[in-house]
Protein backbone atom coordinates (compact mmCIF):
# COMPACT_ATOMS: atom_id res chain seq x y z
CA UNK A 1 0.00 0.00 0.00
CA UNK A 2 1.50 3.58 -1.12
CA UNK A 3 0.58 6.10 1.75
CA UNK A 4 0.33 8.48 -0.58
CA UNK A 5 -0.04 8.33 -5.09
CA UNK A 6 -1.49 10.25 -7.40
CA UNK A 7 -5.51 10.20 -9.33
CA UNK A 8 -4.37 7.17 -11.18
CA UNK A 9 -2.86 5.78 -8.13
CA UNK A 10 0.61 6.01 -8.74
CA UNK A 11 3.31 5.79 -8.18
CA UNK A 12 3.80 2.10 -7.24
CA UNK A 13 6.91 -0.15 -7.05
CA UNK A 14 7.36 -2.56 -9.03
CA UNK A 15 5.63 -5.58 -7.99
CA UNK A 16 3.46 -4.10 -5.63
CA UNK A 17 -0.10 -3.57 -5.54
CA UNK A 18 -1.16 -1.47 -8.49
CA UNK A 19 -4.91 -1.31 -6.77
CA UNK A 20 -4.36 -0.48 -3.44
CA UNK A 21 -6.12 2.77 -2.35
CA UNK A 22 -3.38 4.90 -0.30
CA UNK A 23 -4.14 6.90 2.65
CA UNK A 24 -4.21 9.71 0.75
CA UNK A 25 -4.98 10.84 -2.93
CA UNK A 26 -2.90 14.18 -4.10
CA UNK A 27 -3.85 15.84 -7.06
CA UNK A 28 -2.52 18.82 -6.72
CA UNK A 29 -0.45 20.70 -4.71
CA UNK A 30 -3.70 22.09 -3.01
CA UNK A 31 -5.81 19.28 -3.17
CA UNK A 32 -5.71 16.34 -1.33
CA UNK A 33 -7.68 13.79 -0.21
CA UNK A 34 -8.29 11.59 2.60
CA UNK A 35 -9.00 7.81 1.64
CA UNK A 36 -10.70 5.30 3.89
CA UNK A 37 -6.96 4.24 4.81
CA UNK A 38 -6.10 6.98 5.76
CA UNK A 39 -8.68 6.40 8.70
CA UNK A 40 -8.02 3.07 9.49
CA UNK A 41 -4.10 4.24 10.04
CA UNK A 42 -5.29 7.10 12.41
CA UNK A 43 -7.38 4.70 14.23
CA UNK A 44 -5.25 1.84 15.07
CA UNK A 45 -2.22 3.99 15.85
CA UNK A 46 -3.96 5.79 18.29
CA UNK A 47 -4.33 2.75 20.57
CA UNK A 48 -1.48 0.87 18.91
CA UNK A 49 1.62 2.42 19.71
CA UNK A 50 5.55 1.99 18.47
CA UNK A 51 6.50 -0.86 20.04
CA UNK A 52 3.87 -2.85 20.34
CA UNK A 53 3.66 -6.60 19.23
CA UNK A 54 0.74 -8.13 17.44
CA UNK A 55 -0.01 -11.47 19.86
CA UNK A 56 -3.04 -12.60 18.42
CA UNK A 57 -5.68 -12.83 15.41
CA UNK A 58 -8.23 -14.52 13.75
CA UNK A 59 -11.45 -14.26 11.76
CA UNK A 60 -14.92 -16.18 13.13
CA UNK A 61 -17.37 -15.29 10.29
CA UNK A 62 -17.50 -11.51 9.68
CA UNK A 63 -15.36 -10.21 12.36
CA UNK A 64 -11.78 -9.40 11.47
CA UNK A 65 -9.73 -8.68 14.55
CA UNK A 66 -6.07 -8.49 15.64
CA UNK A 67 -4.97 -8.17 19.17
CA UNK A 68 -1.50 -6.28 20.51
CA UNK A 69 0.46 -5.83 23.37
CA UNK A 70 1.29 -2.28 24.18
CA UNK A 71 4.72 -1.24 25.53
CA UNK A 72 2.81 -0.27 28.74
CA UNK A 73 1.77 -3.77 29.21
CA UNK A 74 -2.24 -3.26 27.83
CA UNK A 75 -3.62 -5.19 25.45
CA UNK A 76 -5.41 -3.69 22.34
CA UNK A 77 -8.06 -5.19 20.11
CA UNK A 78 -8.95 -4.08 17.00
CA UNK A 79 -12.69 -5.41 15.79
CA UNK A 80 -13.66 -4.88 11.94
CA UNK A 81 -17.58 -6.15 11.18
CA UNK A 82 -17.59 -7.23 7.83
CA UNK A 83 -20.77 -7.63 8.08
CA UNK A 84 -24.21 -5.88 7.61
CA UNK A 85 -25.76 -6.84 11.01
CA UNK A 86 -25.03 -6.57 14.09
CA UNK A 87 -23.09 -8.97 15.10
CA UNK A 88 -22.27 -10.13 19.15
CA UNK A 89 -19.58 -11.68 20.70
CA UNK A 90 -17.56 -12.58 23.28
CA UNK A 91 -13.56 -11.18 24.42
CA UNK A 92 -11.73 -13.88 26.41
CA UNK A 93 -8.90 -12.57 28.57
CA UNK A 94 -7.46 -14.35 31.44
CA UNK A 95 -10.52 -16.53 32.60
CA UNK A 96 -12.69 -13.54 32.44
CA UNK A 97 -15.26 -12.64 29.52
CA UNK A 98 -16.74 -9.67 28.21
CA UNK A 99 -20.09 -10.09 26.07
CA UNK A 100 -20.52 -7.26 23.40
CA UNK A 101 -21.53 -6.50 19.94
CA UNK A 102 -20.98 -4.72 16.75
CA UNK A 103 -22.86 -3.04 14.20
CA UNK A 104 -22.65 -4.09 10.52
CA UNK A 105 -19.43 -2.18 8.86
CA UNK A 106 -18.21 -0.96 11.75
CA UNK A 107 -14.88 -0.91 13.88
CA UNK A 108 -14.20 -0.88 17.40
CA UNK A 109 -10.99 -1.36 19.45
CA UNK A 110 -11.21 -3.13 22.74
CA UNK A 111 -8.01 -1.81 25.41
CA UNK A 112 -7.65 -3.41 29.01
Amino acid sequence: MNLAADPFNGPYTNGGCSTCLPAVTVSSAAALTRNPSYYIIAHASKFVRPGSVRVDTNVPGNLQNVAFKTPNGKRALIVLNTGSALQAFNIQYKGKVLATSLAGGAVATYVW
